[in-house]
């Protein structure tokens, strides 16, 4: 149970960029936790990226800005430079997971527990995550595929998400309501996904306030952060 509630919500983002900023101010208004997954070797890089055929800014926070804009979420690692972990060696990937956990660690004063894997698409494989288990001291790693159900999940490595909700909204509401509407004896999590400035187009931001609104405020409801959620009675 997560403190007497049999219900969980939890969010996770990707990336570390500037929207972040935007993100947290309306997860705050709605009293929702989540954790960020950030490249420690990134930060203040500018860029862009193309969703849906859009052009998005997607500028990395700046060092030093770290600990103060995630203050009252968790940090996560997303490797040192973002790269597929499926082809590079098992030192790499060691060092590209640890490395980064232990850098966000001193930048923000707080434990680093876990990890997002880089990349959309095939991002992992089972070899990797039992090499993330084995060698580093990440206690959780989410994956990019979604599953339908809310049951908790005892793989901790290769940890399913419900809806990447930045690029499938339907999808998003549809899981919303049914989590809403699920009852049971067993626990339950909905685990949301994305990256903050996909919210830039298509006018995402209003549709995660909207969806914040349903989701948000429901006594049953425990909202933290991933660790909270699925470390809970570990």
């Amino acid at each position: 149970m997560f403190e007497g509630k049999k219900k969980a919500v939890t969010f996770s983002y990707d990336d570390g960029v500037r929207q972040d900023i935007r993100l947290i101010k309306l997860m705050d208004k709605y009293g929702i936790r989540a954790t960020f997954n950030l490249n420690s070797n990134l930060f203040g890089v500018e860029g862009d990226d193309v969703r849906k055929g859009t052009y998005i800014r997607a500028d990395r926070l700046n060092k030093e800005d770290v600990r103060y804009v995630y203050e009252n979420h968790e940090v996560a690692a997303h490797t040192l430079t973002h790269p597929n972990l499926n082809l590079i060696s098992d030192q790499e990937i060691i060092r590209q997971v640890e490395q980064d956990r232990q850098n966000l660690q001193d930048i923000i004063g707080r434990q680093v527990k876990g990890l997002a894997y880089p990349g959309g698409g095939i991002n992992y494989n089972t070899h990797v995550a039992q090499v993330i288990k084995k060698y580093t001291k990440v206690e959780y790693a989410r994956t990019t595929i979604n599953t339908d159900s809310f049951f908790r999940q005892k793989n901790l490595f290769e940890l399913k998400p419900n809806v990447y909700h930045t690029m499938n909204k339907n999808r998003l509401f549809e899981m919303g309501k049914q989590f809403l509407e699920s009852k049971g004896e067993q626990d339950l999590v909905l685990y949301v996904w994305g990256h903050s400035f996909e919210l830039d187009i298509a006018d995402g931001w209003t549709h995660l306030e909207k969806f914040l609104r349903m989701i948000s405020g429901h006594n049953d409801i425990f909202y933290g952060t991933n660790s909270e959620v699925l470390l809970n009675g570990k």
